[in-house]
């Protein structure tokens, strides 16, 4: 089935490491799929948004420093609000975080976010800005 419009216009975002190795899950998607560059570890790449949750050995950052890099995403995308952004369930699996310990980093986000379904229960409606 080919993608249709609307998911050709959003732009993929997903949990990276520090390498910018981008060799499996949704990082691997992002390279093959989404134009992300192989050696970039942060930011918008082609149809496609890095978010580090891991280091240059792989493992998991601690949460203070993925927030950080999802506040500076978060600004990005209030920046853009003609953009449309499709956040991945960053640093699930592979012994990452649970969902309840990385939605509350999204609770901020704009409209133009759209959010994984698993973490609406984590995140109150009021919570969520209006874009």
């Amino acid at each position: 089935m080919a993608p249709s419009d609307d998911s050709r216009k959003e732009i993929f975002v997903f949990g990276a490491d520090l390498g910018g190795r981008h060799s499996s899950g949704d990082a691997l998607t992002a390279l093959r799929d989404h134009g992300t560059v192989y050696g970039r570890a942060v930011g918008l790449q082609g149809r496609s948004y890095a978010i580090p949750v891991r280091d240059e050995t792989g493992k998991l950052l601690p949460l203070p420093a993925i927030a950080g890099y999802v506040q500076a995403f978060l600004r990005f995308a209030t920046t853009y609000p003609q953009m449309r952004f499709r956040v991945t369930r960053l640093a699930a699996g592979r012994g990452g975080y649970r969902d309840e310990e990385m939605a509350p980093l999204f609770a901020g986000a704009p409209a133009n976010c759209r959010l994984p379904p698993a973490w609406q229960r984590h995140l109150s409606a009021g919570k969520r800005r209006r874009g």
